[in-house]
């Protein structure tokens, strides 16, 4: 079967002995505190900003790392930071797709204000735009003003239910494609193109993976077993009975996937090539230009779109290797814009392939308390 970075399967002849043995309760474990904020009790928090924040936390983020700091000032307003040691560097090396995580949060975030009766008022970058990297100035200065003209989101239930779905996808039916769509992005399910596109995004993952330095930033990121994961709840959580088992046997490391030599790297970049090529349908999110507005806008509307697609019972998965600003991915980037015919300044901000498959767990999650600075 394939492994993923975050879903591993493995054959079971090699684990046999050890679950025979006495060990399925050891091996069958999944990880507990670090899903814990995705379940909480819905009675509203006395602040709106915590209230509105426990449920950001839960937004879509690249590499899962969570970089999101918050700095409440005074009774109703907050302030967002990044958390520099979180950037990607090797992938993301301008912090565009970390931006775009924040952008997933601040629309969460506002959602949630709306269902209890709270507009958020948002101001991005209130210091100035951070240019070619983020620093330590803020992203984004929210304020939460009580206002009984604001209208609750009908999208507010799905964000306990997103999920990042890395499965290899089936088909859904046109109607529900059709339901997706929206002013804010692009839907097809064009055969023609989502071919051609899969064939750009498989041989963009080839490539990211086959670099040493961009793949081993995600391998200095993998959570290997429930106990990795609960104890940093961030990152590239590999978890389930088979990855336990092939863990305790010293069969699934950090220093095996990282080898290409290994069968555990080819058995990665297999399951990697065989998801990233299932897009029966894809979902694509342009901006005028690449500022760090377009880049917060961008996230907003990924969120949006991400949501939409929980409540019609869709899958949605986002491929961003071809549009990473690394040398590497040039070849690529140039060839997924000609694709989707985006030209001139504009650039396309978020990709995603849609469809329909298998329920998963959520992605691990710091607790709110995590983000929040004194």
């Amino acid at each position: 079967m394939a492994l993923t970075r975050r879903n591993m399967l493995f054959g079971a002849g090699g684990v046999v002995a050890l679950i025979g043995a006495g060990g399925a309760w050891r091996v069958t474990r999944m990880p507990v505190s670090a899903i814990k904020p995705w379940s909480f009790d819905p009675a509203p928090l006395a602040d709106i900003r915590l209230e509105a924040f426990r449920y950001a936390i839960l937004a879509p983020n690249p590499h899962n790392r969570q970089p999101w700091l918050i700095r409440m000032e005074g009774k109703d307003v907050a302030l967002l930071y990044c958390d520099l040691a979180k950037r990607l560097p090797q992938t993301d090396p301008f912090d565009r797709q970390i931006t775009i995580g924040f952008g997933t949060f601040i629309e969460l975030a506002r959602i949630a204000a709306a269902e209890r009766g709270y507009r958020m008022d948002i101001e991005p970058f209130p210091e100035g735009e951070p240019q070619p990297r983020l620093d330590r100035r803020p992203l984004a200065r929210l304020r939460f003003v009580d206002d009984p003209q604001v209208q609750r989101d009908p999208l507010f239930a799905s964000i306990t239910a997103r999920r990042t779905n890395r499965l290899v996808y089936a088909a859904a039916p046109s109607k529900q494609i059709k339901h997706l769509q929206s002013a804010d992005h692009f839907v097809s399910a064009d055969k023609d193109m989502t071919t051609r596109l899969a064939k750009i995004t498989v041989a963009a993952i080839t490539d990211e993976t086959t670099t040493h330095r961009t793949h081993m930033e995600s391998v200095r990121l993998l959570r290997i077993g429930h106990s990795e994961i609960d104890a940093t709840p961030d990152g590239l959580a590999l978890s389930g009975p088979m990855i336990e088992a092939t863990g305790a046997l010293g069969m699934t490391t950090r220093e095996s996937i990282a080898d290409p030599n290994s069968s555990a790297f080819q058995i990665g970049l297999d399951g990697l090539r065989e998801s990233c090529g299932s897009v029966p349908a894809a979902l694509w999110i342009t901006s005028p230009s690449n500022s760090r507005a377009d880049q917060i806008s961008a996230g907003r509307r990924y969120a949006n779109a991400q949501l939409r697609a929980t409540k019609l019972g869709l899958a949605m998965h986002p491929m961003s290797q071809s549009l990473q600003e690394y040398p590497e991915m040039a070849t690529h980037y140039t060839a997924i814009h000609s694709l989707l015919g985006v030209t001139g300044g504009a650039r396309i901000q978020m990709l995603a392939r849609v469809g329909l498959a298998a329920n998963i767990a959520p992605s691990p999650r710091w607790p709110m308390e995590k983000h929040l600075l004194a």
